[in-house]
């Protein structure tokens, strides 16, 4: 039975959709299509973010600016992607279209402040042991929060409108409203500095460029989120059983699995994941304002609509691809580089149209 279930998790067809029912007893009716987690679905989009870094270096003159903004595009595409994935794993799981994921990067951001504020000696320390600690603590309690905030989410604003996408969207924005001025409540409306920890500080130099350090602990913490979920979805017993309640929640449920169980599991995943990347974005931009989360949704969106509604992979290619037009654009010509992503989105839709990963049958 089990092989079963994985072979259908993977290239099963689609049977027809379970009723949607709401309120207490309700439960996502998830969208019975194959959710492709993979990269050898196709090699074009990788050599397209190789084609644009080539094609930008002669323009850009100098192989050290090269480097550095080649670097620069792809920390920050990994920001992108980690904030990104939370929402691609919902979507792409439970089809939620949560609108209010920026409320998660928000609250996330504001509770590194906090720890920071409280590891204040341990975040200023010389030593690069004390700065791992504090970073350490603020990224797990931001996950911890954002995570106990998407569980009170799903319960009682999104749980009532499964499977109804115009009313999620409606919803979960006026969800993340109020959640921004609760955040203004206990935080305060004004900009607060999240400065770096010591040991993020500075840059690497590599001949005449310079490798900022924090945009080197990014790459790491985004290739770390990608290859676990990755892992999660495609190798473990968990993913698989999700993964197979996607396609066929009646037949996983009569094993004796909640699925409903796993799906509000899968929420608070995302929101942790989104935790964890308002907290690298705060980083990244060293200061916060409640309005962090809405400001970078519609990155967010851009990312996830050019890599394939839903797919994880399309995500990360998508996130890189955004992260390389920002940096090259706002060297090459500033004036434009607010529309460069835009244009990237428009182009990459005229060539597929369902994005670069698309998820069957979407």
């Amino acid at each position: 039975m089990s092989t079963s279930v994985g072979t259908q998790g993977r290239t099963g067809p689609s049977p027809q959709p379970s009723p949607v029912t709401t309120g207490e007893g309700a439960h996502p009716t998830p969208s019975p299509r194959l959710r492709g987690e993979g990269w050898g679905e196709g090699w074009q989009p990788l050599a397209l973010l190789a084609a644009i870094a080539l094609v930008a270096a002669p323009f850009i003159g100098s192989g050290s600016t090269w480097l550095t903004l080649t670097v620069a595009g792809l920390a920050m595409g990994m920001m992108l992607f980690v904030i990104a994935s939370g929402l691609t794993l919902v979507f792409g799981l439970m089809d939620v279209l949560n609108f209010g994921h920026g409320v998660f990067i928000a609250l996330g951001a504001f509770v590194a402040t906090s720890v920071f504020g409280g590891m204040g000696a341990f975040a200023g320390s010389e030593s690069i042991g004390a700065n791992l600690l504090a970073i350490g603590a603020a990224l797990a309690a931001a996950m911890l929060a954002a995570g106990m905030l998407g569980l009170a989410f799903e319960r009682v604003i999104v749980r009532p409108v499964y499977g109804q996408h115009l009313k999620q969207i409606l919803i979960t924005m006026g969800g993340m409203i109020v959640g921004e001025e609760l955040i203004k409540v206990v935080w305060g409306p004004q900009q607060i500095a999240l400065p770096l920890p010591q040991a993020l500080r500075g840059a690497f130099l590599i001949g005449d460029a310079a490798i900022e350090k924090y945009r080197v602990f990014a790459v790491a913490i985004g290739l770390v989120v990608l290859l676990a979920l990755l892992w999660a979805l495609n190798r473990t017993k968990l993913g698989l059983l999700i993964r197979a309640g996607v396609q066929d929640r009646e037949m996983v449920e009569s094993l004796g699995y909640r699925i409903r169980t796993l799906f509000v599991g899968v929420f608070v995943a995302g929101s942790a994941l989104a935790g964890l990347g308002g907290v690298m974005w705060g980083l990244y931009q060293q200061t916060i304002t409640p309005q962090i989360g809405a400001q970078v949704n519609v990155l967010i969106f851009i990312v996830i609509i050019i890599g394939g509604l839903g797919s994880t992979f399309g995500a990360f290619v998508g996130a890189l691809l955004v992260g390389l037009v920002a940096n090259y654009t706002g060297f090459l010509a500033p004036k434009v580089a607010l529309f460069s992503n835009i244009g990237l989105m428009v182009a990459v839709l005229l060539w597929r149209p369902q994005g670069l990963y698309p998820v069957t049958g979407r």
